[in-house]
């Protein structure tokens, strides 16, 4: 049975971009509040 750190290494690896730009944007809109634009233009860019 793998160790909860190898999951999560293993999860992180696989999804490290989406993460780093959910965590990014999830930061820029608490700091400078919501704007629906760059929101949008950052989940488009998740999916890309």
């Amino acid at each position: 049975m793998k160790s909860a750190v190898e999951i999560l290494t293993h999860f992180f690896n696989r999804y490290k971009k989406a993460i780093i730009i959910t965590t990014s944007l999830l930061i820029l809109q608490l700091i400078w509040g919501f704007d629906p634009k760059f929101c949008i233009i950052n989940i488009i860019w998740l999916f890309v």
